[in-house]
């Protein structure tokens, strides 16, 4: 059944729409952190549809919410009034930490980090974009432009002129034996000379936990320091809080929090996690950014009724079970069992990451060199014994994956370790 449904794949769609597996994998449905294949095998869930199923699958209220919205209107546009989209826009803005916050929908976080470019450099009539190393923003033409990751990015043609920055990756690159203080003090004072040699940029866009890059990420207060720099010279900073928004590193409710010294960002982008498998995705922003644009505009998918029900039912069941704090508690409790797996395999370079968005990264042994062979192997071992994961990195990938639901359980969490860990050991 998977091999003519693969056949039909590759027939169809395009040769570069990736495929984990050299026998991919259909899976059909899904309960709670669990899913299950055509052929009927159940695998606990440690990716989540790339981070996007973020508080369980087929979770009661989003299902329900659903259900009953579109039962009563699915979509309008936003050419109408819109109560559900005008509720969670309400929602976000008070939680997002922006003051006098505006709130746009869209379909994704592609989509998200493409509007908040076209907003910066609106706003800054600048087409100068600062981006970080080993970043990943999205698959359109101007996300691809903004791409620190070769792996992900098939052009260099782009609308903008993109700069990179050092500072996303800690225990790779030219200051990486430095001590956290210097190696902020160091990041900073390549921005500092990067700005000495380019036209004043719109916006400096950065993830705080750099997610197709493999989970790395700065030390905290990074992006504080470089805010100062930032609005020295009238800098916008765009926190791309795809994959770290909503709680998912336990410490903080937004990824940027851990470099709030400096205040919010001005602009910050989310997507994935909070339609809980819905096409949501966003842009929060400052009134007077939001409301650059001196063009008419609309949505015709983002906002819409059904997309924003499932958002309403999917944030109040995060905010009322504490998902935030399960992440924290139990997203530490996976960090260190992985951490201690780790510690018997000389392939593992590190194991990374905050609350339940955790990396282990996979190189040859005694060396820093990648290991893209065994990462693949390790994901095949995982899946033979019933577990999910994914991978990513920068120069290559080999770095695994592991960001569960955020309502795992401690005992899930076990079973899933043990299984990587037998993974690990299967293919040293």
């Amino acid at each position: 059944m998977s091999d003519a449904l693969y056949a039909r794949h590759r027939k169809v769609l395009p040769d570069w729409l990736a495929l984990y597996y050299d026998d991919p994998l259909e899976i059909t449905h899904g309960e709670g952190r669990h899913v299950w294949d055509a052929e009927g095998n159940k695998y606990l869930d440690f990716f989540g549809g790339i981070l996007t199923t973020m508080t369980a699958h087929a979770l009661p209220e989003v299902t329900k919410a659903v259900s009953e919205q579109a039962g009563r209107i699915i979509h309008s546009s936003t050419l109408y009034l819109n109560r559900p989209m005008v509720e969670l826009a309400e929602r976000i803005a008070q939680l997002s930490g922006i003051p006098d916050a505006r709130v746009f929908f869209t379909t994704s976080g592609t989509e998200a980090n493409d509007t908040a470019l076209l907003l910066a450099t609106t706003y800054r009539r600048s087409n100068t974009v600062l981006a970080m190393r080993n970043s990943y923003h999205g698959r359109s033409f101007s996300a691809v432009g903004i791409t620190g990751n070769r792996g992900w990015s098939p052009t260099s043609l782009s609308p903008l002129q993109t700069l990179y920055v050092h500072g996303g990756v800690r225990t790779r690159g030219p200051y990486a034996s430095l001590s956290d203080a210097d190696f902020i003090a160091a990041c900073v004072d390549d921005l500092k000379d990067l700005l000495g040699h380019t036209r004043s940029p719109a916006a400096l866009i950065a993830e705080p936990i750099q997610g197709v890059g493999g989970f790395t990420s700065p030390p905290d207060g990074l992006y504080a320091a470089f805010r100062e720099v930032l609005d020295a010279h009238g800098i916008l900073w765009i926190a791309d809080e795809v994959q770290t928004g909503w709680g998912r590193t336990g410490d903080h409710f937004w990824g940027w929090q851990a470099h709030a010294a400096s205040g919010p960002p001005d602009i910050v982008t989310f997507a994935k996690g909070i339609g809980n498998g819905m096409s949501v995705g966003g842009v929060v922003a400052r009134a007077e950014i939001m409301n650059c644009l001196d063009a008419n505009s609309i949505s015709t998918f983002g906002g819409t009724q059904v997309t924003m029900a499932a958002g309403l039912a999917n944030l109040a069941h995060l905010l009322e079970h504490d998902l935030q704090g399960n992440a924290r508690r139990v997203g530490g409790l996976l960090i260190e069992r992985l951490r201690a797996v780790a510690a018997q395999d000389p392939g593992v370079r590190e194991v990374r990451g905050r609350g339940l968005m955790i990396g282990v990264e996979l190189t040859r042994p005694g060396t820093d060199r990648a290991d893209p062979d065994r990462a693949a192997a390790v994901l095949a071992a995982a899946r033979a014994d019933g577990l999910l994961i994914g991978k990513g990195g920068g120069h290559d990938t080999s770095a695994l994956r592991v960001a569960p639901p955020l309502s795992l359980t401690v005992a899930e969490a076990e079973e899933g370790a043990a299984i990587l860990e037998n993974a690990l050991r299967s293919t040293q």
